[in-house]
């Protein structure tokens, strides 16, 4: 199949990207590759240290999809070795704990299972970088670091922070740039994804690429995807990520979160919906923005159809106060009761709703405490409610459960 135009190429490539580097080389890449029939190599890296992939890793492995649509060829490097390491990029101190050998690889293997919903691995190549660092003797690896200074290291930002700060630079923290600018080399890298803060160490790459007589690889790089708080990156550590393997649901319920201020980048790295669609979208309310938003993302993981109904079960249990679909059932023993009554109090702590009767009584005098359908509020911590099996308990927006009443 020939390949598309470079313009077409080009327009794709650029969607979602914060900077190409060096840009004027990309278009006669592109040309050289289609007028020579040769697709490019997509370099994508990545460290296994417990990979639970949410919407932020997806950025560029969307794009290593994009370009193989366009007919390249898309190569994984999965970092066994560099992994061992610890990637410096934008930490202020070394890592506290490296992984063993068997940790990185059960990642690995749990890591590609689920890559493999975003690209097509079928058609990826895959390299773990220990085949040919493991290969090299001592003075392989003298031989290759004395073709980086220590000046140059020290124009990474990260370090350059530390050394300012007086916080310790290890010296194997040093060999990790200078590992994966050679595994560039290694695979004859083209382009190469990732964010913006391993600038340093893509166009390392490239000087290391030239000193082997190699063409040169590209930097593609994007955006820093914000999480749910629409301030800090997306990352699990910080509660404020959308895992692609979490349920269609729960899924849902998150993308609603999302504050209407980062809504843009999320149609933008996370959706192909054409630019003037977002425009139009944006342009109307929130709330349906939203839903089309999730219902495309939610889509790319599960099915178009989970994802709808995902949407319309949100719609009838959150966007108008309808009871969930899934409410856990709750067995109390009719020998717990007085007269088919409990003190509302110790009916939360017999239903699991809260650990303690302190804790009841706290959520019963905020106003959180609720029974029936129609969500009467408990107004007292010994009122005395009558339970039969079928009744409702509520506490605060999330928690909820059905009596079954036992004999």
């Amino acid at each position: 199949m020939p390949f598309p135009p470079v313009d077409e190429q080009l327009a794709v490539i650029r969607r979602g990207v914060e900077k190409i580097v060096p840009e004027n080389e990309l278009a006669a890449k592109l040309t050289k590759s289609r007028d020579t029939n040769t697709p490019l190599r997509v370099k994508y890296g990545i460290d296994p240290t417990g990979i639970d992939v949410h919407l932020g890793h997806t950025v560029p492995l969307r794009k290593i999809r994009q370009f193989q649509e366009l007919g390249h060829q898309a190569v994984i490097i999965i970092g066994n070795y560099t992994a061992l390491v610890g990637d410096p990029s934008g930490r202020d101190h070394a890592r506290a704990k490296r992984l063993t050998a068997d940790e990185v690889e059960a990642n690995a293997v749990d890591y590609l299972a689920q890559v493999g919903k975003v690209i097509d691995l079928s058609k990826a190549e895959v390299h773990r970088n220990g085949d040919w660092f493991s290969a090299m003797s001592f003075a392989d690896i003298l031989q290759l670091c004395g073709k980086v200074t220590i000046a140059q290291l020290l124009t990474r930002d990260d370090f350059a922070k530390r050394m300012a700060a007086e916080t310790p630079i290890f010296l194997h923290e040093c060999l990790y740039p200078i590992m994966q600018a050679w595994d560039s080399v290694v695979i004859k890298s083209d382009i190469e994804l990732g964010g913006t803060e391993q600038l340093y160490s893509f166009m390392l790459a490239r000087d290391l690429q030239a000193d082997q007589k190699l063409s040169q690889q590209i930097g593609v790089m994007s955006p820093i995807l914000v999480g749910l708080d629409g301030v800090r990156r997306m990352g699990k550590s910080l509660g404020n990520y959308i895992g692609i393997s979490e349920s269609p649901f729960d899924m849902m319920k998150k993308f609603m979160q999302v504050p209407d201020a980062v809504m843009r980048m999320y149609f933008e790295l996370l959706t192909d919906i054409p630019l003037a669609e977002i425009d139009a979208l944006m342009a109307g309310h929130p709330k349906t923005a939203k839903t089309t938003l999730a219902r495309a993302v939610i889509g790319q993981y599960h099915s178009a159809t989970e994802a709808d109904a995902a949407a319309n079960r949100w719609q009838q249990e959150v966007g108008e106060g309808g009871l969930p679909t899934d409410i856990p059932t709750v067995m109390l023993s009719r020998s717990t009761l007085t007269d088919g009554k409990l003190g509302a109090a110790r009916l939360l702590v017999e239903t699991g709703l809260t650990p303690s009767t302190s804790d009841a009584r706290r959520a019963i005098a905020q106003g959180g405490a609720y029974f029936s359908e129609s969500k009467t509020r408990i107004e007292t911590h010994d009122q005395a409610i009558s339970v039969e099996t079928g009744l409702l308990l509520f506490v605060g927006k999330k928690k909820i459960c059905r009596v079954e009443v036992t004999e």
